[in-house]
């Protein structure tokens, strides 16, 4: 079964992420599981990142991603989604802050997200 995650913000729409059923399925039972929800949104660089009401510890565990990758913080209970660098950078890909789950993909143009602004209101829920 695809599943697919909706988030919903004011400034750009809709953007859709598509689990990924082979990587840290856990995570993504969790995140799947905890959907609908309301979050907002925070900015690191060329990340949006938001609170989930997801708790848990590393799986699979990463701090190298491309753009497009969604993946979950476990520290802040976090869904992060790289559209660009970040401040941790070393190259032109993004990198997360520290080790994250990796466990979608956005299926459009990632960089959208770059018109989202730091406390916008953001609904997350099944496609």
């Amino acid at each position: 079964m695809i599943r697919k995650i909706k988030l919903t913000t004011k400034s750009i729409g809709t953007l859709f992420i598509k689990i990924l059923e082979d990587k840290n399925p856990k995570t993504g039972e969790a995140v799947w599981n905890s959907l609908p929800f309301e979050s907002r949104a925070q900015i690191w660089g060329e990340e949006v990142y938001f609170k989930i009401p997801v708790f848990l510890g590393l799986e699979d565990s990463q701090v190298d991603v491309e753009v497009g990758d969604v993946a979950y913080w476990p520290p802040e209970h976090c869904m992060c989604i790289f559209f660009g660098k970040t401040p941790s950078s070393i190259s032109d890909k993004p990198r997360a802050y520290s080790p994250v789950n990796f466990f979608g993909k956005v299926t459009g143009d990632a960089k959208i997200l770059k018109a989202i602004k730091k406390g916008e209101k953001l609904l997350v829920e099944k496609a």
